[in-house]
């Protein structure tokens, strides 16, 4: 062969098994009602209700947030007018204005020696208590509650 030779030995590629073409095939899977409406209605109506559910939940959750907060607001003002109510209270149990009360509006006057009265006992220091004649079963009793006394200490 030569260069300038623009021919081809053909027989080079006589032996090589001829390329097939592939063959593509097609086939469509039937579906059964895949989108019938019955289903399409009832799966909308299920989503919507799902959806108006976790709607309803968060509407319920969030009133009662708010109502949390205004009973949460309610007792810091009972607290408040608690603190303000116990040092009113303090204020009018204070010494000196029970004093001042005392003096003013009921007319007391502080105790003087003058008015002290001192009381005296002709007797002396002695008392007669009369002995009860008790009969046994009643010492019985007054001897076991002294016991159960003592023992309470």
């Amino acid at each position: 062969m030569s260069k300038n030779n623009l021919a081809y030995d053909l027989e080079k590629y006589e032996d090589a098994a001829p390329e097939k073409a592939p063959k593509i095939r097609v086939s469509r899977q039937k579906s059964e009602n895949a989108g019938s409406a019955p289903k399409l209605i009832i799966m909308t109506v299920a989503a919507g209700t799902l959806l108006g559910a976790v709607i309803y939940g968060k509407v319920e959750n969030t009133a009662i947030h708010s109502e949390i907060a205004a009973q949460s607001q309610y007792v810091e003002m009972l607290a408040s007018e608690n603190v303000r109510m116990q040092s009113e209270l303090e204020e009018k149990t204070a010494l000196k204005s029970v004093e001042n009360y005392a003096e003013q509006i009921l007319g007391m006057q502080k105790l003087d020696k003058s008015q002290i009265e001192y009381v005296s006992i002709s007797n002396g220091n002695i008392v007669d208590i009369p002995e009860n004649n008790e009969n046994l079963f009643v010492k019985i009793k007054h001897a076991f509650e002294d016991f159960v006394e003592y023992l309470r200490g």
